[in-house]
């Protein structure tokens, strides 16, 4: 019986190598190219990770059981014993379920942010006086283009430009997936303040050029590497539309969506936007 264990080990030592092998084009590691628009495979590749986390756990219990045996400290374990599921991916709705952010170091790849310096020599300052509170933006130049209104599933305040690109990116992930578009909810959009822990830098909120998403209300936790599966797919459409996702920060913020530079250039040049 003892033989048992060992060739399941050897089975699943052999099967773990061949699955990493595969799941990096799985995941979608090597391209980042256009918007989700299967959101089921999406989930099942995030479940299918999270088995095989469980897999690799069960593998180190086989080694660690199958060492005992041999040395005769530590009986079998019953062959009937349901496995502990420890992996990540136990949340029951999928959309909001909390996985790994596959390489992002890269999603914004081909982006470049608008900085607190390029925006406040292109827009100028939204306000003279700053604290670490959202206050009201005065600059006449961006408040006669700044709005508050609904923008799909969400209520928000930004610069018409903004609102105009949201709207269709919002309207993209409508028709691809109007399950997750209803689910998607808002942590806030326009906050005129100095980014905390400096003096006068200006934070792309408070511009009006940036907005943070969760699912359900649930909120994501700050720079942790993780996200909700459905802001993972909520990204290619942003991306599409030129915005950049926070979760390629220094210290990620997955919830935060801005405008590119990029973007930001081309309404400057159209002359829908600036002083």
């Amino acid at each position: 019986m003892r033989v048992l264990p060992a060739v399941i080990l050897a089975i699943a030592i052999v099967l773990a190598p061949v699955i990493w092998l595969f799941l990096p084009k799985l995941l979608g590691q090597e391209t980042f190219d256009g918007p989700a628009i299967d959101s089921g495979a999406r989930i099942e590749i995030e479940l299918l990770r999270g088995q095989i986390q469980d897999l690799e756990a069960e593998i180190g219990d086989l080694r660690s059981q199958l060492g005992s045996v041999q040395s005769g400290s530590v009986p079998l374990s019953p062959l009937d014993e349901e496995p502990v599921r420890t992996g990540p991916n136990t949340i029951l709705d999928a959309y909001a379920q909390v996985v790994d952010i596959v390489d992002r170091r890269n999603v914004n790849r081909g982006l470049q942010v608008a900085s607190p310096d390029y925006l406040e020599a292109k827009l100028g300052r939204p306000r003279e006086d700053l604290n670490d509170q959202c206050q009201a933006m005065t600059n006449p130049g961006l408040k006669n283009i700044l709005f508050l209104e609904q923008v799909g599933p969400i209520r928000v305040n930004m610069l018409r430009p903004a609102i105009d690109s949201l709207a269709n990116v919002f309207e993209n992930i409508r028709r691809a997936d109007p399950d997750l578009y209803e689910r998607i909810n808002t942590s806030g959009s326009l906050c005129v303040r100095r980014i905390r822990g400096t003096t006068n830098r200006l934070s792309t909120h408070s511009y009006g050029l940036a907005v943070d998403l969760n699912i359900d209300g649930h909120l994501d936790n700050f720079a942790d590497g993780k996200t909700q599966l459905g802001l993972t797919i909520l990204a290619d459409f942003f991306r599409e539309e030129g915005w950049v996702w926070g979760a390629g920060f220094g210290r990620e913020d997955s919830m935060h969506f801005e405008i590119s530079r990029r973007q930001l250039d081309e309404w400057l040049a159209a002359g829908i936007i600036g002083q």
